[in-house]
């Protein structure tokens, strides 16, 4: 099993031709796979966590409804902002410059056989950075993502997932809300759940800007400490 994983840092860039990256890069992943199978061969297989910043952009994820959107094409045009429907799971969700946006592309047959548990190791990795922080952030019962004051009135997402698995390959991934405007959630239902709050690092800490790369680095941290890999490459932007 190769636990080594590359890790790249894309910059800021655009939201449709990272997600051609990243479809290359699991298309790749998973040929191979098919290849050893077919041929009974043993590469092994690489694994993936790209970081990225995208420009304002709205995903709606294959199950989500379009009404969450809540401005028309007109506004969205005026305003700057693309919107893409894409093959993750999940419903709505937006992504702009100040988020952190975290997308592995792992052959999980290299950790663990278990996408309920990948799912889980996503949210505490957010959880021990947000802890590096000073932020107390949990789970909320039924509802991916990772949440302060959860279960109660105040409680508000500060970490939004989506994924996709094919032959226990991954792709999209998390966004962290960091340094994020978050107006932009105004305009959509955030992941199609009425009533709740968005929230990021710097609206918690009450900071004028937090460095973006020092909270990548916890991240990998934790990253790799969670899946018991090490990393062999750094940023390549």
């Amino acid at each position: 099993m190769n636990k080594a994983i590359k890790i790249q840092d894309l910059g800021l860039k655009d939201y449709k031709e990272t997600w051609e990256f990243q479809e290359v890069l699991f298309k790749k992943t998973v040929d191979l796979k098919v290849k050893n199978r077919r041929e009974q061969t043993a590469f092994s297989t690489p694994n993936h966590l790209l970081f990225v910043s995208h420009p304002h952009v709205y995903t709606l994820g294959k199950s989500g409804d379009l009404s969450n959107l809540l401005i028309s094409n007109q506004e969205l045009d005026a305003k700057g902002v693309h919107f893409y429907k894409i093959n993750r799971g999940g419903d709505i969700t937006y992504h702009g410059p100040g988020q952190i946006v975290g997308y592995p592309i792992l052959d999980l047959e290299n950790f663990f056989t278990d996408i309920h548990k990948y799912l889980r190791l996503l949210e505490e990795t957010i959880i021990l950075t947000l802890a590096d922080y000073g932020i107390t952030a949990t789970r909320s019962k039924g509802q991916t993502g990772v949440w302060l004051d959860a279960g109660t009135p105040l409680a508000r997402k500060i970490c939004a997932l989506g994924v996709r698995a094919s032959r226990w390959v991954t792709m999209h991934g998390f966004a962290l809300n960091v340094n994020t405007n978050l107006g932009y959630f105004d305009h959509i239902i955030p992941c199609g759940i009425r009533g709740k709050a968005v929230t990021s690092m710097q609206a918690e800490l009450k900071l004028e800007r937090l460095d973006e790369a020092e909270v990548k680095e916890k991240l990998v941290q934790h990253f790799l400490c969670l899946f018991e890999a090490h990393k062999i490459s750094t940023t390549d932007t």
